[in-house]
């Protein structure tokens, strides 16, 4: 039997990932504290319905680890990103949606050896797809293609 819906663990990773881009943008714009963003998101967005959307069924503890993870440590994550940005680009330049999406996959290819780096950077750049074109979503695709070189060799 062929069924072409992604298997529903990969389903609600997918679905954790972008809400951890989400989570971690109203973190970056307002300041949240991560024990209120993480209780906030837990109670009002996954799996939850909103204005009419339905957000998909999230694997809560990958969504912890990621959300978690970048928080503590943004700062190693932000130097790797930086390193890899074009002369004259730095991280307070960049959209504040992209360099959530990067610090998520870069903090997947860090301390997530489970998931293999190929589907890491695959599951993230489809999330920049969601927000941007397809520029953008290849510069994504980049970034985290070269720390995944560095950071798992």
């Amino acid at each position: 039997m062929s069924n072409s819906q992604p298997a529903p663990r990969a389903q609600a990773r997918s679905a954790a990932r972008l809400a951890a881009v989400q989570a971690l943008y109203q973190q970056h714009m307002e300041g949240t504290a991560l024990t209120k963003l993480l209780n906030e998101f837990h109670q009002h967005r996954l799996g939850m319905e909103v204005d009419d959307d339905q957000f998909a069924e999230a694997e809560v503890e990958f969504f912890d680890d990621v959300v978690g993870g970048v928080d503590a440590r943004k700062d190693e994550i932000d130097a790797m990103i930086a390193a890899k940005l074009s002369e004259g680009w730095t991280i307070a330049r960049m959209d504040k949606t992209m360099l959530q999406i990067l610090r998520c996959g870069s903090y997947e290819i860090l301390a997530r050896a489970d998931v293999p780096a190929p589907a890491v950077i695959n599951e993230y750049v489809d999330v920049a797809k969601a927000f941007f074109d397809d520029r953008e979503a290849k510069f994504a695709n980049g970034i985290l293609d070269t720390i995944a070189k560095e950071a798992r060799n």
